[in-house]
């Protein structure tokens, strides 16, 4: 028996050898988990550590990532995405397909319930809303990472080396950095669209006047919590790009989403969001219906929810 497995020291070794068979065909795992093992121990025990808990660190340290060694033995290719943003991209993708996923299958089947939905027309609508809105997220996630990675900058990921630490704990996916730098360049663009539609009256009807989109009423009243929300959330990202996420600024997160998502919300349920001229003028009067602001209010208020539970769990870590 290895000095390795003897002295009781191979959970961090364990870990990492589930972590690279989980993620190549089922007819591989069995001889890569021997095969990895054996070479941590040999290696660890090569290196006659006074110290193998250290040494065995070290050595994980040297092999890196888990979800690189893994591609490597699986022999896939990396190439839309690559390997220094590859990682983060497959976290980010878990956490959107176990957290927010759900919630919008759970609301859309809960709204057809009360429309009166007969079971088949709630499961049809569920399997419907789990088809659109995952394949949606896989599109978009994947376009945006691909972007990322064409435009030579790779944000943490690439200047980030891997260390055991990043090993799941709790078998709840890390945060990595691109992904937060995704995030606070769309709630930037979102204060920078609202200012500007303001600002340079981009529609234009026949007759040449030119109008918000949005009701210029708001920025009498609502729009300015909106925008301080997407502000606090802005910093807040900033701050979770180059520092330990802490209970403290997960606390903080909850009055940013609740000042940006809570007057959203009811702007949407009163149906005062756009202009009521620029809808007049673009689809000639027509009214969405009532239920249509319902949704899209109840989906602002379950994503930011969603997106506050994921800031405590990630400060659990």
């Amino acid at each position: 028996m290895s000095k390795l497995h003897a002295s009781g020291t191979g959970t961090l070794t364990d870990r990492y050898v589930v972590e690279v068979v989980r993620r190549i065909p089922a007819d591989q795992r069995g001889d890569v988990a021997d095969e990895l093992r054996a070479t941590i121990a040999d290696t660890v025990e090569a290196r006659g550590p006074a110290a193998p808990e250290t040494t065995e660190r070290e050595v994980l340290t040297e092999m890196g990532d888990p979800i690189r060694l893994a591609a490597r033995y699986a022999d896939r290719p990396l190439a839309l995405i690559g390997p220094g943003l590859y990682p983060t991209y497959v976290r980010l993708l878990t956490v959107l397909l176990s957290t927010v996923l759900p919630v919008v299958t759970a609301l859309s089947a809960a709204l057809d319930i009360l429309d009166g939905q007969g079971a088949d027309e709630v499961i049809g609508g569920a399997v419907g809303a789990v088809l659109t809105v995952g394949a949606q997220m896989i599109a978009w996630l994947t376009v945006v990472f691909a972007l990322i990675e064409r435009s030579g900058k790779r944000p943490g990921a690439a200047d980030r080396t891997w260390t055991p630490d990043d090993l799941p704990d709790r078998g709840v996916p890390k945060e990595r950095s691109a992904a937060v730098y995704v995030r606070m360049a769309w709630h930037a663009l979102l204060i920078a669209l609202i200012v500007w539609q303001h600002t340079a009256q981009p529609y234009r009807t026949d007759g040449g006047t030119r109008l918000d989109v949005l009701d210029p009423g708001l920025w009498s009243g609502w729009i300015w919590p909106v925008l301080a929300g997407l502000a606090g959330l802005v910093t807040l990202d900033a701050i979770r790009a180059v520092r330990v996420w802490t209970f403290t600024l997960a606390a903080w997160s909850i009055a940013a989403e609740a000042a940006f998502a809570l007057p959203l919300a009811w702007i949407l349920h009163r149906q005062e969001l756009f202009n009521p001229a620029f809808l007049s003028d673009a689809n000639g009067g027509w009214q969405a219906p009532q239920s249509l602001y319902t949704v899209a209010a109840v989906g602002v208020l379950a994503v930011s929810a969603g997106e506050v539970v994921k800031r405590f769990r990630e400060a659990q870590n």
